[in-house]
C-alpha cells in the first residue's frame, strides 16, 4: 500500500507527458514552478501568464505549452518537480518565490530561468566573483527581483502612520534564506528608527498560532509581516490573533493588505509577475537571453485596508491607495 501511495503522489506532482506536445513541434514549452500554495503568491503567476498572453503566447490558443507544478511547501517535492521540468527540455523555467528560484538555479545552468517574488541573486547568494571583482549572477538567470530596501521604506510607515508605536513584533522562518535576510535588515532599520524589535522564529505554519499568541503576550504595539512563505501560508491566523488584540499589521506586500494588514509599501505581486512575464515573452521572441537582463521590480504601492483601519479606529492615511477583499 505504501508503494502505491508514493507512486500516486509522484504521478500527481510530476504528471504524465504522453498526451503533451513536444518542444520540437515549434511550440515553446514553459515550466512554471511555484514553491508554495498561497493566494498572494498566486497573483504573481496570474500576472506572468497574463503578460505572456498579451504578447501572443497563450496555452488555450496553442501558441505555448505550460507545465505548472506547485511543491506545496515541500522541499523534496520541489527538487523532484524541478528534476522533471529540466528533463522535459523546457524552453524556459518560471520560478515563483525564492526557494523555487534558488532550487532551479542549482538544477540547471543552461535553461533560462525567469525569477519573481524573490530577492536579488546577490542576496540569495547565487553570484560569483568575476575577474574584475564584480558579483555576477548565473548566466541563465533573468526575471525580476527585489532588494532589501523595501524593509526600510515599509518600516518607516510605522513612524508615519503609527507614531505612538515603540515595540514592533515579528515572526521569521530561520530555515528560509529570504526570511533570514529580511529579519537582519529589519533589526537594523528598527534600531535606526528607535524602535524595539521583538522577534520569534517559526518553522511551520502549524506553529503560527501558538507562536503568535506568545509574541502578542510581550506587549507589542505593531506587528510587521515579513515576506516569508510561512507568513503567506498562515496569514489568516496571524490576522485573527493580531486583530483580537487590536494590534495593527504593517507589511511590504499589497497582497497581505488585501487580506487584512493595515498598510504596506512594497511590490504588487501581480505586477511583479507581469514584469517577469514581459521579459519571458521578449526572450521567447528573440531567444537571446543576453538581451533580457535582470530587472529590479518597478511597481511599488503605498496601500491600506479601509475595513482594517475602521476596526482599529485609525484614520485613512493620506497618499495611500485603498484596497480590500
Amino acid at each position: 500500500m505504501r508503494t502505491i501511495l508514493l507512486l500516486t503522489l509522484s504521478t500527481t506532482l510530476l504528471g504524465g507527458c504522453s498526451d503533451r506536445k513536444r518542444p520540437g513541434d515549434g511550440i515553446p514549452l514553459v515550466g512554471f514552478v511555484q514553491a508554495v500554495e498561497d493566494n498572494t503568491i498566486d497573483e504573481a503567476r496570474r500576472g506572468f501568464l497574463d503578460a505572456l498572453r498579451e504578447h501572443g503566447y497563450s496555452d488555450s490558443a496553442g501558441t505555448i505549452e505550460i507545465i505548472y507544478r506547485n511543491a506545496q511547501g515541500d522541499i523534496p517535492a520541489l527538487n523532484q518537480i524541478l528534476d522533471y521540468v529540466v528533463s522535459q527540455n523546457v524552453t524556459l523555467i518560471a520560478a515563483n518565490t525564492t526557494l523555487a528560484m534558488i532550487t532551479a538555479a542549482r538544477k540547471t545552468s543552461t535553461i533560462p530561468i525567469f525569477m519573481m517574488v524573490a530577492p536579488s541573486p546577490q542576496i540569495a547568494k547565487l553570484t560569483t566573483t568575476d575577474a574584475g571583482g564584480r558579483q555576477v549572477p548565473p548566466p541563465n538567470l533573468s526575471g525580476t527581483y527585489e532588494t532589501l530596501a523595501y524593509i526600510d521604506t515599509s518600516v518607516a510607515l510605522i513612524r508615519e502612520v503609527l507614531p505612538g508605536a515603540r515595540r514592533v513584533g515579528t515572526l521569521y522562518n530561520s530555515s528560509e534564506p529570504n526570511s533570514v535576510n529580511a529579519i537582519g535588515r529589519l533589526r537594523t532599520i528598527c534600531a535606526d528608527l528607535g524602535l524595539q524589535l521583538v522577534e520569534q522564529s517559526v518553522t511551520s505554519s502549524n506553529e503560527t498560532q501558538q507562536v503568535m499568541q506568545s509574541l502578542l503576550g510581550k506587549n507589542i504595539d505593531v506587528f510587521f509581516a515579513l515576506p516569508d512563505n510561512i507568513i503567506f501560508a498562515s496569514f489568516e491566523t496571524v490576522m485573527k490573533e493580531a486583530s483580537g488584540r487590536k494590534i495593527p499589521i504593517v507589511t511590504s506586500e499589497a497582497g497581505l493588505v488585501r487580506r487584512g494588514a493595515l498598510i504596506a509599501y512594497g511590490a504588487d505581486f501581480y505586477q511583479w509577475g507581469h514584469q517577469a512575464g514581459v521579459q519571458a515573452a521578449r526572450y521567447l521572441k528573440t531567444r537571446d537571453l543576453a538581451s533580457v537582463p535582470l530587472e529590479l521590480v518597478r511597481v511599488r504601492k503605498r496601500t491600506y485596508n479601509p475595513v482594517t483601519a475602521r476596526g482599529l479606529g485609525i484614520e485613512p492615511p493620506k497618499g495611500f491607495e485603498s484596497i480590500g477583499p
